[in-house]
């Protein structure tokens, strides 16, 4: 959790990453038990599923729809879950 880019969108639930860098000691276990209840659950809480999706402009004409990616911030708890699992899974391969 200590790796967050304070810098980073607070995603849909409005937690800025600066506050979970801040908090890092008090949070980790909190969220540990979420994950690990998630996982036995194999449910993921609907609110770490929100994102705001905003289109970005990549090239051309501005008019034109297809000219716009979409880009996704999704919540801060969620993301920090991703970055553990994925590591996890890194290092398992």
């Amino acid at each position: 959790m200590s790796h967050q880019d304070p810098h980073k969108s607070m995603g849909p639930g409005g937690i800025q990453p600066r506050v979970i860098t801040e908090l890092v000691e008090e949070l980790a276990r909190p969220l540990s038990i979420i994950q690990q209840q998630s996982w036995l659950s194999q449910e993921v809480s609907d609110d770490w599923k929100l994102a705001n999706v905003t289109p970005i402009h990549k090239k051309d004409y501005k008019e034109d729809p297809g000219n716009y990616k979409p880009v996704s911030v999704t919540s801060v708890p969620g993301r920090i879950m991703e970055q553990i699992i994925l590591s996890a899974i890194t290092q398992h391969l």
